[in-house]
């Protein structure tokens, strides 16, 4: 039995009538006839009692029609997710997101994916640092990595999904909470806290490069294991934070200030990486609604 075969039968026991039957489905009469002998035989039952006058069902008839019509509107549904997973309609796209500053952005992502895109899935992973999502991304256990590298390995593209500055936490109770913006000399005679100094991490980085030309070392009083935990020390008056704007905007604490950086040239961006080797269709259509979220679709 072939899906040729129970596509003929439906016309026929639908059409009650062979010549109107053949008609439907565009052949002649006689190979219709012939289909429909051969499924008989093979189902080893009549379907049809039919005569120069009429055609009606038979019992066995009436009892495949439910059947049928389940088989050939199964192979629909086969064909259409093909076309769909080829097309990137369907599909699982892993990302791994990075820190504080991703937050908003992914959230955003997830909505926008889900009323336009329902057929693809998202698996966040959310990582501490963008160096481990960058690890996961050339291990092959995520399709896209969003975070902040200064160095892109060849294997990988990448695109700047959210440009972003630097800013200085501060509590609110320190002497340039009130600044509208400072200089990095401004802060030669503050305690700091910090993030890890792992290979590849930013900020750290670019406090001790920014600190180094202007003729200083940080006083590094704490070290945090993550921002949150960092801005929970800022709040508690332990010391400042070099940190980015997008942390600021996720950020609720009022006790915490942030106050934006003179010195521009240390600016680090946001960007999406993804392996070139990667065939996921549906990792396009999701790259291309990050990069509509920063043009500032939502």
């Amino acid at each position: 039995m072939d899906v040729e075969q129970l596509r003929a039968f439906l016309a026929v026991a639908e059409e009650l009538h062979f010549g109107r039957a053949a008609a439907r489905l565009h052949v002649a009469q006689p190979p219709l006839s012939r289909t429909i002998k051969q499924l008989e035989k093979y189902l080893g039952a009549t379907l049809f009692d039919r005569n120069t006058r009429s055609v009606k069902l038979t019992a066995s008839g009436q009892a495949l029609i439910d059947p049928a019509r389940a088989v050939l509107e199964a192979m629909r549904t086969a064909e259409n997710a093909v076309v769909s997973a080829d097309g990137g309609e369907t599909g699982l796209v892993r990302i791994a997101f990075a820190g504080v500053s991703t937050h908003r952005m992914v959230a955003r992502l997830a909505r926008l994916v889900r009323s336009q895109h329902p057929g693809i899935e998202l698996e966040l992973s959310s990582q501490n640092f963008a160096q481990p999502a960058m690890k996961r991304l050339l291990g092959g256990d995520t399709d896209i990595a969003l975070g902040r590298w200064d160095v892109i390995p060849s294997t990988v593209e990448s695109q700047v999904v959210m440009p972003d500055h630097l800013v200085v936490a501060f509590a609110d109770t320190h002497p340039l909470a009130d600044a509208r913006h400072i200089g990095i000399e401004q802060l030669a005679q503050e305690h700091f806290v910090s993030l890890p100094l792992h290979e590849g991490s930013v900020l750290p980085d670019r406090l001790r490069r920014l600190a180094d030309a202007h003729g200083f070392v940080p006083d590094v009083v704490q070290i945090a294991p993550d921002t949150q935990t960092a801005l929970a020390l800022v709040s508690a008056e332990v010391g400042c934070h070099l940190t980015l704007s997008s942390v600021a905007s996720n950020v609720t604490d009022p006790h915490v200030v942030f106050v934006p950086l003179d010195d521009t040239t240390a600016d680090v961006d946001m960007r999406a990486a993804w392996r070139r080797d990667n065939t996921n269709p549906a990792l396009r259509v999701v790259l291309d609604k990050v990069v509509a979220l920063d043009e500032g679709d939502s």
